[in-house]
């Protein structure tokens, strides 16, 4: 007989119909309230998850579901995961790597260039019809090109990014990671610098470390007074990865000239933040990797990760903590 899996999310018909190949697939009914009550009731047979990432997988929910024996995310982040849970259950779980690098690295350049160029203030300028012909510097921006780009975790995101910044905007490119890319840096012509000299050199600063205990609440405001005034902060990571508050005294204060989010602690943002206010913050609702064509790869790439997991028919992209 084929498994019992849960799907927590719409899935695209073709995507839908590879899962239906090879297992006997529970979804939520139309209209059904999600909640983490019913959603036991679902996994309670079930020996597969596939989910969006939207409920966290605790140790709690884990003991609803004494059969599962793989959880597949629709995300490259598993922070959701509690992963000792599931390792003393030898519950392997399954991330999407690599599928949305460019996708996610498109959005970046686009928060830098907005930032810089101030491009979401003077739209809205526009639109609300105070453009009179004869501001002068009032509406400059910075540059982009050969401006150096500080770059906080060098990972697969991190160096697309790279590629796009050195070969299209001919940016001085260094960074920070737990480990050296000496290939990268001869490559790219990478320069390698301490978390505090980089914060210092930087014009551009990009976070993109995973949220881990270790990088909860990195860059807070001893790291922001580090850096130039006018230096923009691109955050693409999790929101946690920064205490939030620091940033926004660091934007009010001046120590910095401006951000761009695309992430946040709490989310949806609530609608009283500081940032809402800020016209020097350019923000985006976590939609990284949201375009049609990737979430749909992503959406393949984490059914195939749960069937070949679950049915052993080969590899499967396993989160490391998890790996056997």
């Amino acid at each position: 007989m084929k498994p019992l899996i849960f799907v927590d999310r719409r899935l695209p018909s073709n995507v839908q119909y590879y899962l239906e190949e090879h297992c006997r697939v529970l979804t939520w009914k139309p209209d059904e309230q999600r909640e983490e009550t019913k959603l036991k009731e679902y996994l309670a047979e079930a020996e597969g998850y596939f989910t969006s990432g939207a409920m966290k997988v605790s140790d709690e929910l884990l003991n609803a579901a004494p059969k599962l024996k793989v959880i597949s995310t629709m995300s490259v982040g598993y922070n959701h995961f509690d992963i000792a849970a599931m390792r003393s259950r030898g519950i392997i779980g399954t991330h999407t790597p690599y599928v949305l690098d460019d996708t996610v690295a498109d959005l970046i350049m686009g928060l830098m260039l907005t930032s810089a160029r101030r491009i979401s203030e003077l739209d809205r300028l526009i639109r609300n019809k105070q453009w009179k012909g004869n501001e002068g510097r009032k509406l400059f921006g910075l540059d982009v090109h050969h401006r150096k780009l500080g770059i906080i975790g060098m990972g697969r995101i991190g160096e697309v990014v790279a590629k796009r910044a050195k070969y299209g905007f001919d940016m001085d490119i260094s960074y920070y990671n737990r480990s050296r890319k000496p290939q990268l840096e001869e490559q790219l012509g990478l320069t390698y610098k301490s978390l505090e000299q980089l914060l210092a050199d930087s014009d551009f600063v990009l976070l993109l470390t995973p949220l881990t205990p270790e990088t909860k609440g990195l860059i807070g405001a001893k790291q922001f007074s580090l850096m130039k005034q006018s230096a923009i902060f691109i955050n693409a990571s999790r929101g946690a990865t920064i205490d939030e508050q620091a940033l926004v005294e660091a934007l009010q204060n001046g120590q910095i000239a401006g951000a761009g989010l695309d992430v946040f602690i709490k989310e949806p943002l609530p609608l009283e933040h500081p940032f809402m206010e800020m016209e020097q913050v350019v923000m985006t609702p976590h939609i990284g990797s949201a375009t049609e064509a990737t979430r749909d790869d992503m959406a393949m790439l984490a059914a195939r990760n749960l069937v070949h997991a679950l049915l052993d028919l080969g590899e499967a992209h396993i989160v490391p903590e998890l790996a056997r």
